[in-house]
């Protein structure tokens, strides 16, 4: 029988150890005590804005004799390019550098009030509405003309409206000025700084274009000190066009004479001077608007005509912007099961994946995969908005517009306010184009754009040398001298990228290669002269196309199908941050949160400039060192 073992005695911890061993334990239970409070208070809050919704009991109903209050602010855009998440925690902490506003979302709400009974009127504030272009303008003029003629009032305030703003105030029934703000209608121009000098002569930077056509002059800045005969020629051709369409469409809307319109503008100084230095009171002599009233005037007359309600923000009966988009979202149309799917292409046009907001070679033709790989999906419409981009990542996005053809789905492409050069090539292949008569589009023309900074690094005393294996090894390197034999092989890269363009575009149009390079070599249209030259099929909006394409599957009545956007899938945590940060709950927490700043102002993109794209395309060069170019720099 064992006997037991008698227990071994701990050794003694020395005090400074049991010091050092008893204040981390200290500190161990502060961590943990501090993660499982703050766990427990995030836990609660979101409990707080969940029981917040439930009680909410959802979308409020609207009432009758509502006033439907439109005052986008931010830029008026075809897709948001950022997340949920991103927007509402903007929206949340006031930052309105972000703000974006969708063009499908202001027609759909215009389309809606014609023939909601709910909406008596609408008051129109575009102030803080920044436009890309006319052609998406006009497609909202159309819609608020429609409501007009549908029997809603509406009523326009501005405190300084630009004239491309002024273009959908003129739309209302009543416009009105603040007496201290100003109108000028003053013409289109486009203007842009040139480089040479400054390149050349100042920081010894060479730039070697190459290019086919004489009017493709978006590279011309770094090799001349002013625009060429042929860029001034041809700017003014499509400009001038578009500006006698808005003087015709002002004066239709305001039953103006467009002579009359123009004759102001000439004349201008002398109009100013007698109205004393008056803006406001210029255009009101001018008729571009009914009369001169304060906001808070404004509103005391909706208030009048509509039902009074002190709990608004506006002393009158009203739902703003999201409010009725919301109110258009308690009944989704989920059960039509046919469906014209609609894929976005706005931006630029770049290489691999790109984020919302841009055209990515992969990403743009994933979508349009889907779209063709869904049975649900019967036709499509590609809505394009882009300037142009690289030429392979065009033509990965072209060859799949052919492929949704081949599987039997028609594609119709609508052009929004840009659809030139690579936004050209993408568009080509489809069964049917649409653009609006102040689309800018063409373009067809390739450059390639090479700087050299040999004579700067000479100027500082820096030089290149080296050895390389064959005499072309190198030669691509910017800080070396260009070899006018590498010169003729980038020039027959470009001649090359021409030759496919101008020969696709023939076969898809029906065209001969010469008839094509004749509306080609780089020029610019408006969307009517496009047409004229046979590069557009009809005139007319987004709606227009989607009509179309639903004729050509044979889908039937509006009623018979439904109209679906495929986008990039936003994941669950962005829906989750999206829906907090737009509850009040959420949105009142992070507006006074400096950790919810600094995360969003980490997580906002930044702007990029035309520059940022050419440097992008220089840098990602695919493991070729040369890359063709399908941009145009011909946005107003």
């Amino acid at each position: 029988m064992s006997q037991p073992v008698p227990p071994v005695p701990s050794p003694r911890r020395n005090p400074v150890a049991a010091f050092f061993v008893g204040l981390w334990d200290v500190m161990n239970f502060t961590r943990r005590l501090i993660l499982n409070l703050l766990f427990f208070g995030l836990l609660f809050l979101f409990v707080v804005v969940f029981l917040f919704a439930v009680g909410s009991g959802g979308v409020k109903p609207l009432q009758e004799r509502t006033t439907l209050v439109l005052a986008p602010e931010g830029s008026l855009v075809e897709q948001y390019s950022t997340d949920p998440a991103t927007r509402a925690l903007a929206r949340a902490l006031g930052d309105k550098r972000a703000e974006e506003v969708q063009l499908r979302d202001l027609l759909r709400a215009l389309k809606a009030a014609k023939d909601d009974r709910r909406i008596e009127r609408v008051l129109l504030d575009v102030d803080d509405l920044q436009p890309s272009g006319f052609a998406s303008l006009r497609e909202l003029a159309r819609a608020l003309a429609e409501l007009r003629a549908a029997g809603k009032q509406i009523v326009a305030f501005s405190q300084g409206a630009g004239q491309a703003q002024y273009l959908l105030a003129a739309q209302a029934d009543e416009v009105y000025l603040d007496p201290m703000g100003g109108l000028l209608l003053e013409g289109l121009g486009r203007y842009r700084q040139y480089y040479r000098q400054g390149l050349q002569e100042k920081l010894g930077v060479d730039v070697h274009l190459f290019r086919v056509g004489e009017y493709k002059s978006a590279a011309e800045p770094y090799i001349l000190d002013a625009a060429s005969k042929e860029a001034k020629e041809a700017d003014l051709y499509w400009m001038g066009d578009i500006w006698q369409r808005y003087l015709d469409d002002i004066a239709k809307a305001r039953k103006l004479e467009p002579g009359q319109i123009a004759a102001g503008i000439d004349t201008l100084p002398d109009g100013v001077a007698a109205a004393g230095g008056d803006l406001a009171k210029f255009a009101l002599q001018q008729k571009l608007v009914d009369g001169l009233k304060t906001r808070e005037e404004v509103e005391a007359l909706l208030a009048e005509r509509g039902v009074a309600d002190e709990d608004s923000e506006y002393g009158f009966r009203s739902v703003d912007l999201a409010g009725y988009l919301l109110q258009l979202d308690a009944h989704p149309q989920l059960g039509k099961r046919k469906q014209v799917a609609v894929v976005v292409a706005a931006g630029e046009i770049s290489g691999g994946e790109q984020p919302a907001g841009k055209v990515g070679g992969e990403s743009t033709s994933e979508l349009l995969r889907e779209a063709r790989d869904d049975d649900n999906v019967k036709a499509v419409v590609l809505r394009v908005d882009s300037p142009g981009g690289e030429v392979f990542a065009s033509e990965q996005i072209r060859r799949e517009v052919v492929a949704l053809k081949q599987a039997g789905k028609p594609v119709v492409v609508s052009m929004g306010d840009l659809a030139a050069s690579g936004g050209y090539w993408i568009s080509m292949n489809a069964d049917r184009i649409y653009a609006d008569a102040s689309t800018i589009s063409g373009s067809i023309g390739i450059f390639g754009l090479v700087p050299n900074i040999t004579r700067g690094l000479d100027k500082i005393g820096v030089h290149t040398d080296g050895v390389g294996t064959t005499r072309f090894a190198g030669a691509f390197d910017v800080s070396r001298p260009l070899d006018p034999d590498v010169g003729r092989v980038i020039q027959s890269v470009i001649d090359k990228g021409y030759a496919d363009f101008t020969g696709k575009v023939a076969s898809a149009r029906g065209k001969s290669v010469e008839e094509i390079d004749a509306v080609g070599r780089g020029r610019v249209w408006s969307g009517a002269q496009a047409k004229e030259r046979g590069l557009v099929d009809e005139l007319g909006g987004l709606d227009a196309a989607i009509a179309d394409a639903a004729a050509r599957a044979k889908l039937g009545t509006p009623d018979d199908y439904r109209v679906r956007y495929i986008e990039h899938r936003v994941t669950p945590l962005e829906q989750f941050v999206g829906g907090f940060a737009g509850s009040r709950v959420g949105a009142a927490w992070l507006k006074d949160s400096d950790f919810a700043r600094a995360l969003l102002a980490k997580a906002m993109p930044e702007t990029e400039a035309q520059l940022r794209f050419v440097e992008n395309a220089l840098q990602d060069r695919d493991g070729t060192p040369v890359k063709a170019l399908a941009y145009c720099f011909c946005g107003l």
